[in-house]
């Protein structure tokens, strides 16, 4: 009888620990700390697909988007930030709120589907911004752009999507090798990142976009190859991202893997570990 009672209190214990860990990681991930993983190419070269990282929580202050996801469609599994947090969505403000600099690698909430994104901080609140002949203009002096060597890769599925990168070198057979063109952009401000140019397209000529106040306008290093505010949040793109849904800042990529799960660690990128977010 005695065992039984040992017995049946240890299983309460366990679920004690295990509640308890559960919550303390809860807490750390909405206050602290989201894991992401880049699952698409459209912040090459500075992000790859399969690149992890942490995002800084403290970065931008706290909002409903702060609050843990959790998006699962295998297991029918779709729980929103709103879902936990909603009650503290629509007044576009944050508890101890700091504002982005241009330049940033921000994670943020898509304004309509919820979706964590995660592109460069371009325009600010004021701001007019517009794309003529793939330069961007900020204010209406383009930005500072020098060529750099290609960016290459190799023609082949990438990451558990299995996505073919596209080339400014033409369609290229699996194995070949696809180049882009690569420049180092520079912002106002000074912040300089790497930026890759496939071929020319009509979101590399727009109008100009003024950035409402309490919003954001942002865009894909892969400047061909990223669904952005260029596009409007309703006609399939971003839009602009209001103050509110951003999630934090990326600053470093702990550690990348060029096959098709992060856990498959043969695969992993030897000259990413801790790589610093330019």
């Amino acid at each position: 009888m005695a065992s039984e009672t040992k017995k049946g209190g240890g299983i309460v214990e366990t679920i004690k620990t295990i509640v308890y860990a559960l919550l303390i990681a809860g807490v750390f991930r909405t206050l602290f700390f989201q894991p992401f993983w880049i699952p698409s190419g459209s912040m090459k070269d500075t992000l790859l697909i399969g690149d992890f990282l942490f995002v800084n929580k403290m970065s931008y202050g706290y909002s409903y988007a702060s609050c843990p996801s959790l998006y699962l469609p295998a297991f029918g599994i779709d729980i929103d930030a709103s879902d936990i947090c909603g009650w503290a969505d629509g007044d576009n403000s944050r508890l101890f709120g700091s504002e982005p600099e241009r330049g940033d690698v921000a994670v943020f909430r898509h304004p309509v589907t919820g979706r964590d994104f995660i592109k460069r901080v371009i325009g600010l609140p004021g701001d007019e911004i517009q794309m003529i002949r793939g330069v961007l203009h900020i204010n209406g002096e383009s930005v500072e752009l020098e060529p750099q060597p290609a960016f290459e890769e190799t023609a082949m599925p990438q990451g558990p999507q299995r996505l073919r990168p596209r080339c400014a070198n033409g369609p290229v057979g699996t194995g070949g090798t696809c180049l882009k063109e690569r420049f180092l952009e520079t912002l106002p401000g000074g912040t300089t990142h790497s930026v890759l140019n496939i071929g020319n397209q009509g979101s590399d000529n727009t109008p100009v976009y003024s950035v409402p106040e309490g919003h954001y306008f942002m865009m894909g290093d892969n400047r061909d190859n990223s669904s952005d505010s260029r596009v409007p949040s309703v006609a399939g793109g971003v839009g602009f991202v209001p103050f509110e849904n951003l999630v934090g800042k990326a600053n470093r990529v702990v550690f990348s893997s060029a096959g098709s799960s992060m856990l498959f660690f043969w695969t992993w990128r030897g000259d990413r570990f801790f790589e610093k977010i330019e």
